[in-house]
């Protein structure tokens, strides 16, 4: 099955559904705050491993109590796809068990 890009309005249906996440240009962005860096470091670690075992990656930032994601699919000409959706799902899953916010 082919990877097509979402309309306009199925963006916006989706990301009612994902607190904290937004549109920015053709990316779904979010950041994050944690209690340190170390924190942060293991959340990016768990972010690297669902980003290979989903075969889909994003611009991923760590500050020193922060992480950052971008994310697109370069596939589709850089449009958001439900590849990204699944992703940014998978992020949110695992964000609350190192403590983000």
């Amino acid at each position: 099955m082919a990877v097509e890009a979402l309309s306009q309005e199925e963006i916006t249906d989706r990301l009612a559904r994902l607190p904290g996440w937004t549109l920015d240009g053709d990316r779904l962005a979010r950041s994050y705050q944690l209690g340190s860096h170390f924190a942060a470091t293991a959340m990016v670690v768990h972010i690297a491993q669902v980003q290979e075992e989903l075969g889909h990656h994003s611009e991923l930032t760590l500050g020193y109590n922060t992480v950052a994601l971008t994310v697109n699919t370069h596939s589709v000409g850089g449009k958001v796809t439900e590849l990204d959706f699944g992703l940014a799902g998978r992020v949110e899953e695992l964000a609350s068990s190192h403590g983000a916010l």
